[in-house]
This record gives structure tokens, sequence and C-alpha cells, in this order.
């Protein structure tokens, strides 16, 4: 039986190395030769299920790039509604007088009554 050793010391390491030989040999020569035809059997079906996949994916892109488009178009339109309701706003303001958080220029009006008003005078302009 060996002496037990002592637990290494922190302060002094040694490096140790040690180098291993390999020898290539051909592994599809220990398996049996019913082996080879049943894994090619089977990376010709995982290849068919790749392909079928891959088919699924072009189609799934394909739709994608459609919806895209039409995501572009609801994004025009959105736009314009919010630069539309900006103007709205923006007269509103303007026309209010005060335009703070009180929302009005403190006549009594309701902001309706004011929308009116603006609707009403762009139609007689338009009409002028």
């Amino acid at each position: 039986m060996p002496p037990p050793r002592a637990p290494p010391n922190p302060k002094h390491t040694t490096a140790t190395t040690t180098t291993t030989t390999t020898t290539t040999t051909s592994r599809l020569s220990t398996f049996p030769p019913s082996v080879k035809p049943r894994q090619l059997s089977h990376l010709h079906s995982q290849l068919a299920q790749l392909q079928a996949h891959m088919a699924d994916l072009e189609n799934l892109l394909r739709m994608t790039a459609v919806q895209a488009e039409h995501v572009r178009a609801l994004g025009g339109y959105c736009g314009g509604l919010f630069m539309a309701a900006s103007k709205v706003l923006g007269e509103e303001t303007v026309g209010g007088g005060g335009g703070g958080e009180g929302g009005g220029s403190g006549s009594g009006r309701g902001v309706e009554t004011e929308q009116r008003q603006g609707l009403v005078q762009g139609q007689e302009r338009r009409d002028l």
C-alpha cells in the first residue's frame, strides 16, 4: 500500500502534461452490414422531413411578406388619423384662446360647441 500523500501546497504548483496517441480506425467496419442501410434510410427520411419543413418555411415567409405590406398600409392610415386628430386638437387649442389645462376660453362653452363652430366656419370658408 502506498504511503498517504500530503495535501497540495497552494504556493507550489507543478504542471503535468500527458500525451496520448490515437489510432484512426474505420468505425464502419466494426458495425454489422445491416446497420448501414438502416442508417441511410433514416437519413433519407430526415432529409424528406427537412424538405417538407423548408417548404412550410418558404410559404410562411411569403405570407409574412404580404402581411408586412398590409401592416405598412395600416401604419399609413394610422399616421393620417393621428395627423388629422392633431390638426383638430391644434385648432381647438388655438381657437380656445387659453389652451391650458382648463381647456377653453373661459366663456362657459363646451368643447363640443367650439368644435361645431369650427366645423361651421370651415364649411363657410369652403363655400366662398
